[in-house]
């Protein structure tokens, strides 16, 4: 989804980022999201952020993802159907 973010908001793409250029901001959105999940307590159970009991997030880095994620939400269908619909199903569980 940041991936979609990056590209969608043409922000000046730097660093190859396994096979896709994002930006400096965004390749840091992404490192801190990894990391978070690394050390994440519900590991591969981590319900969606929305849904889930701990917000660890910094507020800024938080309200950086919410405007990715809002941005690329609604484009994930045309990129990313499958993923799109997993989404949608964990939203609804």
């Amino acid at each position: 989804m940041i991936e979609i973010y990056c590209h969608g908001k043409k922000h000046e793409h730097k660093r190859l980022l396994s096979h896709v250029e994002v930006c400096e901001e965004c390749s840091a959105l992404l490192d801190y999201a990894y990391q978070r999940l690394d050390h994440c307590k519900f590991g591969e159970k981590k319900p969606t952020c929305k849904k889930c009991p701990i917000h660890c997030y910094k507020p800024a880095m938080k309200e950086k993802m919410r405007e990715a994620m809002r941005y690329a939400g609604p484009r994930m269908m045309w990129y990313h159907p499958i993923a799109a619909i997993k989404h949608i199903i964990r939203e609804i569980k």
